[in-house]
């Protein structure tokens, strides 16, 4: 099993970040949010994600900047999501480092093309990202355990949390930053994937 591509969506409209993490979540996408470029940098720093929704105008940060410092660390694909669709405006997000951007208003079915050309162009998904843990090997890429007595397979969310908690191996994240980063509605899914992960990884899953 492939896990999902995860995008996100940085846009400080709360409806469209709505409107759009549904739409593309119906299409088999894993979606977070941030409404501004502070919250999206912290994201960014923890979640390995395969590409970024960007609208231009936010308060604070703007979208160009927050492209522009993408770039100094990470080549994830960007589309921009801009009212400004004079050539000038196109062609700065593009020196920025966009790969492409849409027009506001638009069809969310476009967005959704635009996002499908870049990933097949894209070479985002590694494909060698293993975890050792003791005995056991977990391969992010296809969700699978490698060590056990039996094989076991792990679901996307289960594959992102570890993504997540991997990053910053000792350190410690609040279940508020979990909860929005994996795009959870409430605190009881997150408590459920971890609880079925612990049982999946640990010898003596009562004692993790």
């Amino acid at each position: 099993m492939m896990p999902k591509f995860h995008l996100l969506i940085v846009d400080d409209d709360d409806k469209i970040r709505s409107l759009l993490k549904s739409f593309l979540q119906s299409k088999d996408f894993l979606v977070s949010t941030a409404i501004n470029a502070n919250e999206a940098k912290g994201m960014i720093d923890f979640i390995n994600f395969d590409l970024l929704i960007i609208d231009i105008m936010m308060p604070g940060m703007n979208g160009f900047d927050l492209t522009q410092d993408i770039r100094n660390f990470s080549n994830v694909p960007i589309i921009h999501l801009t009212a400004m669709d004079e050539k000038k405006d196109v062609i700065y997000g593009l020196e920025m480092g966009a790969d492409d951007y849409i027009a506001k208003p638009f069809e969310p079915k476009e967005l959704e093309l635009r996002i499908n050309n870049i990933l097949k162009k894209s070479s985002v998904k590694s494909k060698n990202r293993t975890l050792q843990l003791n005995n056991i090997l977990l391969d992010l890429s296809t969700g699978s355990i490698k060590g056990l007595d039996k094989d076991i397979s792990l679901s996307e969310n289960e594959i992102k949390i570890l993504e997540i908690l991997s990053s910053k191996p000792g350190e410690s994240f609040e279940r508020e930053f979990l909860i929005h980063s994996l795009g959870f509605n409430k605190e009881r899914t997150l408590g459920v994937c971890i609880n079925r992960l612990i049982k999946k990884i640990e010898k003596i899953p009562k004692v993790p």
